[in-house]
């Protein structure tokens, strides 16, 4: 069913949209925010982190003497692999995540994903205790959990997200990303200058735990489980999206038609461009601001935090006009995808090429800034894509091309960790310039390549064409019956 179409459905709830508690999908659409910003908070808070981990400080011992001493004496080449690390584990299960959603219940899966990650937060000031290799480790081990979240939590919204709502739904989830980085840097910087860097992972390590037994209770895998959504509710939903009943058996997904789909591999590339440069300032941002611009610790982490604040307020943007351009037949879903990512590639291209030019602190962050912050439109192209091409598949295609997105987070920190062993503003400014390449290849590409319709190699589509078939035969037999008895 498309947009205008189940635009004209009613969820029968006699209140605002902004009373989520309301609404059980909107409860979903909270509680995945949460998810994510605590998923971010734990995925951020080593790069502010290892600034304080790794920095000189000031040791008086009884006798008087001063000396300058570090916690723990990594440069900046083994600085990149302990924060590239994450990525080895987060590339593993990605496509492995697209098939467990289909197993055991997409919920679950996302749950334990997060749930574990907090685990082995907690257990990250007893590894960097024991050395370089065991931080890694963890590390690797949390990026194994995190993996599976993002394509099971696109399972879950082929089985919640009317198609009139999706890209808010799927957006404002995704927004808990930036809160949580914000959360991450802000408050990172502030417990490792006032208290201790371990108390970071203490604290955010916690708070996922706490995030877990809420998530248990409330989420559900679909509409049909939920003991507490209202009939109407329930009956909007599974009308919207096409179909009555859930389909809980294994997915048998079209492998042939994935492989060769320009629209798949458009959403590959834009997945591995945006995250190229994403993940660039995500994880060395605090790094540049102390080396290069010369901030403090806390001062680092507090700016830092800035562009994802203003990522988080573009998302909602973003998020509502997607869904705006379609509901009113402005912009089909492929022009929407197409336009949104493009032109968000076009002003992150040239907000980190003059932030590389100028090179002063308020213009670099400014439009460092502005950069981040426009992802937030690329977001509702690439990001949303993968339910317009196949709702069935979604999960797997989010684990397919998260998979390249992933490669880049691995790439970025070691190529950043080479060009600035020096820390010049000449190392940085190469820095942002590939970033914006980058950046540009991803626009040609998902220009030409990009579809926001469901595809014909679609799961939805061979099983609507087989109850076609499947009708036309019992037509052909109900119709030789009557001329036998003639």
């Amino acid at each position: 069913m498309d947009a205008a179409a189940s635009n004209k459905l009613s969820d029968g709830i006699d209140a605002p949209l902004w009373v989520f508690w309301k609404r059980r999908r909107y409860i979903v659409v909270m509680m995945a925010f949460l998810g994510f910003m605590n998923m971010y908070s734990m995925r951020t808070n080593l790069s502010v982190a290892i600034v304080a981990m790794t920095e000189n400080r000031t040791v008086e011992y009884a006798n008087g003497t001063v000396h300058y001493e570090q916690y723990f004496n990594w440069n900046s080449k083994v600085q990149g692999y302990v924060l590239s690390s994450f990525f080895y584990g987060y590339l593993v299960t990605q496509v492995p995540g697209g098939y467990v959603s289909n197993w055991f219940g997409p919920h679950i899966a996302f749950g334990i994903g997060v749930g574990g990650s907090a685990v082995l937060t907690l257990l990250t000031p007893l590894a960097a205790n024991a050395g370089v290799g065991y931080v890694i480790a963890v590390r690797i081990l949390e990026g194994v959990f995190q993996g599976v979240t993002l394509p099971c939590m696109h399972s879950v919204w082929a089985r919640w997200a009317p198609p009139f709502e999706r890209s808010r739904m799927v957006l404002y989830s995704f927004a808990g990303i930036f809160v949580g980085t914000i959360l991450g840097m802000l408050l990172s910087g502030v417990m490792a200058k006032n208290w201790n860097w371990e108390s970071v992972f203490y604290f955010f390590g916690a708070l996922g735990c706490v995030w877990y037994v809420g998530w248990v209770i409330l989420v559900k895998n679909s509409p049909e489980d939920d003991r507490h959504i209202t009939p109407n509710e329930k009956e909007f939903i599974l009308k919207s999206i096409g179909r009555v009943e859930q389909d809980n058996q294994r997915v048998k997904h079209p492998w042939k038609g994935i492989l060769t789909s320009t629209a798949v591999y458009g959403l590959i590339t834009a997945n591995f461009c945006n995250n190229y440069g994403f993940y660039t300032l995500l994880t060395q941002l605090p790094r540049f601001l102390k080396d290069a611009m010369h901030f403090g610790v806390q001062s680092s982490g507090m700016i830092a935090a800035v562009p994802y604040f203003g990522m988080s307020i573009t998302l909602y943007l973003a998020g509502y006009f997607a869904d705006w351009f379609q509901i009113k037949g402005i912009l089909t879903t492929t022009q929407v995808r197409r336009n949104f990512n493009c032109g968000a590639f076009v002003v992150q291209s040239v907000c980190l090429i003059i932030a590389a030019a100028v090179f002063t602190p308020v213009v670099s962050i400014i439009f460092i800034t502005l950069a981040i912050s426009a992802s937030a439109f690329a977001w509702s192209g690439y990001a949303v894509n993968h339910l317009d091409l196949s709702p069935k598949s979604a999960g797997l295609l989010m684990g397919i091309s998260n998979s390249f997105g992933t490669a880049s987070g691995i790439i970025t920190p070691i190529v950043v960790g080479y060009l600035t062993s020096g820390s010049s503003p000449a190392e940085w400014k190469m820095v942002f310039y590939i970033a914006a390449g980058v950046y540009l290849f991803g626009l040609v590409v998902y220009w030409f390549w990009a579809s926001g319709e469901l595809q014909p190699w679609s799961i939805e589509v061979q099983e609507r064409e087989k109850k076609e078939r499947e009708a036309k035969k019992e037509c052909f037999v109900y119709v030789n019956k009557i001329n036998l008895e003639e």
